[in-house]
């Protein structure tokens, strides 16, 4: 009766989140491929063509990857047409930002093979900007990517995380690749820098965790083929160097999701992996386990009757019923047919509640399909203010799911823009206040697995009638409040 209690007291009668998936209502696409796309099957989640709706690009393995166009209308069915672009293959991921600052919205694309930066020429068309800009890659196995803008540079740092070293004769294991980084010359990208040792990266987050002025490179490995000798790695960016006071933490890193949800100011970690899912409580100057008794380490399948370890993938936090908390969706799946953990491993939705604990919501809200799910997205797709959910599953259909829950709370989102390079305003932190409380979110480009957003910053307002917000700029300007307007998306100029 108590568990129960707690249940209700989380979620008051019609307030519980409910999904619909759409996903027959548009093309279909798979992610698909042998060993080398274990791994991967990353979206990008952009509005391509400025009709405000939010558009995506889904990464393929061995099928082509896919552009998928928003048509949806405001509050209606979740609904895309197949957009058209170049054929690729060997597409583990993509991550969406403005790399040469022209208000379109271009593509770093991950592969099996050399690495792609694709220009946005708006309307939903691309190019192949690589040359170009001077990004000359080799042929690796990119699993991993964030990037920022450094002081005064042109063009965004951008960091590529490879996995297996594919020409290692004595590999699969312990052979892992190093990782690179490219800084911009000017207008064009310079020879890479190697990061090593490389432990097999999957996913990497470059954020000024502290809020001190100073970003920093955090990469999550996979323990699978580093074996022993690998840890969880936070790089310092200039000078680059690994931080040798890192505490070394041994995970089969799979994701990495960061968002403020203690109110204080400073981005919890959450780390996926093969059996725990690894939260980290912020302490300012290190990050502290979070306890079990919080509900998010998710080690094993909630329905069915296998009780093996999951295996995490991709994690997101969002507002998924937009009432000020900060929930969390945990995509799940097993590499193939690996027998030590579960096949049938549904997907999470822990719903945070007042009392901060996190409960699994899954399978009321629909969502806990079972199949090998590897990247997906949060994000509102139909305009209606509801974070909306997308799905990648390994040799299974893309999963588009429209959130439907009622009695939900007010919202707002936030799109800082700058002026000349940066636009998109990588590194500002965006801080909104209402009801005496701030909620708080930095402007990133990477973590999550092989795909990120880049979208205004959601956040849920609960029964808040007025809210207001600030932007502290990446060169650490404070902005001042300005009123917004609720239930839409504001943009602050600088």
């Amino acid at each position: 009766m108590r568990a129960l209690a707690a249940v209700l007291l989380a979620f008051p009668a019609g307030a519980e989140p409910l999904f619909v998936n759409d996903a027959p209502l548009s093309p279909t696409h798979v992610y698909a491929g042998g060993w080398e796309h274990f791994v991967g099957g990353g979206v990008a989640v952009f509005d391509c063509n400025g009709d405000t709706r939010p558009d995506l690009f889904v990464a393929g393995g061995e099928n082509p990857a896919t552009l998928l166009v928003n048509l949806s209308e405001p509050g209606a069915n979740l609904r895309f047409t197949s957009g058209e672009i170049a054929a690729m293959t060997g597409v583990t991921g993509a991550y969406p930002l403005d790399i040469d600052s022209d208000g379109l919205i271009d593509l770093a694309v991950l592969r099996v093979g050399p690495n792609l930066l694709l220009r946005g020429e708006g309307g939903c068309r691309f190019s192949d900007a690589s040359a170009e800009w001077g990004l000359a890659p080799r042929d690796a196995w990119t699993t991993a990517f964030t990037a920022t803008w450094e002081n005064g540079a042109k063009l965004p740092t951008l960091v590529f995380g490879n996995y297996v070293d594919r020409s290692n004769p004595n590999g699969p294991f312990q052979a892992c690749d190093e990782n690179e980084v490219y800084r911009p010359e000017d207008r064009k990208y310079g020879a890479s820098e190697p990061l090593s040792p490389g432990y097999c990266a999957l996913s990497m987050l470059i954020s000024d965790w502290q809020r001190r002025g100073t970003a920093e490179l955090r990469i999550s490995n996979d323990r699978h083929y580093y074996v022993r000798g690998g840890y969880e790695q936070m790089y310092r960016l200039n000078p680059l160097a690994e931080r040798a006071d890192w505490p070394h933490v041994s995970l089969w890193g799979m994701g990495i999701a960061s968002r403020d949800i203690t109110g204080d100011g400073l981005p919890e970690v959450m780390m996926t992996s093969m059996g725990d899912q690894l939260l980290q409580f912020n302490r300012g100057s290190g990050f502290e386990n979070a306890p079990y008794a919080l509900g998010t380490y998710a080690q094993r399948p909630y329905l069915g009757d296998d009780g093996r370890p999951s295996t995490g993938w991709h994690a997101e936090f969002g507002d998924i019923d937009n009432d000020g908390l900060q929930d969390l969706f945990i995509a799940k799946g097993n590499v193939d047919q690996m027998p030590s953990n579960a096949i049938h491993d549904p997907n999470n939705l822990l719903m945070q509640g007042p009392d901060g604990i996190f409960r699994e919501q899954g399978d009321a809200a629909g969502v806990a399909t079972s199949e090998r799910s590897r990247g997906g997205a949060l994000a509102d797709l139909n305009a209606d203010g509801l974070l909306d959910l997308v799905v990648v599953n390994r040799r299974a259909a893309l999963e588009i799911w429209r959130n439907t829950s009622t009695n939900t709370g007010n919202w707002a989102e936030i799109e800082p823009v700058m002026a000349g390079t940066n636009r998109r305003a990588v590194g500002a932190w965006v801080e909104l206040r209402a009801d005496g409380k701030v909620q708080a979110a930095e402007i990133t480009v990477g973590g999550g697995h092989a795909g990120g957003q880049a979208l205004p910053v959601h956040f849920g307002l609960g029964a808040a009638a007025k809210a207001e917000a600030r932007v502290i700029w990446p060169d650490g300007t404070l902005g001042d409040w300005h009123p917004i307007t609720m239930n839409a998306v504001n943009r602050l100029m600088r």
